[in-house]
């Protein structure tokens, strides 16, 4: 949870509540060959800091973080 500031709350170590663990998030480099649930098999043709752009074939398409269905072969 962030406050109004954006910055994060401190976990105290008396709390009972677990902290919030951050998923991570996996990187793409250029020309790594992945697959969609839904596109299917393509190429990654461009990275940026939150989104990919990957050729798949008959299409391109720009996915933004988090890749939930895009996953690297």
């Amino acid at each position: 949870m962030k406050s109004r500031s954006g910055s994060q709350r401190r976990h105290l170590a008396t709390s009972p509540f677990k902290q919030k663990v951050e998923p991570e998030v996996p990187r793409f480099a250029l020309h790594d060959r992945v697959s969609h649930q839904s596109y299917g098999l393509g190429r990654v043709i461009n990275e940026e800091q939150a989104a990919v752009t990957v050729d798949f074939g008959d299409s391109t398409h720009r996915i933004v973080s988090p890749f939930h269905k895009l996953e690297r072969l």
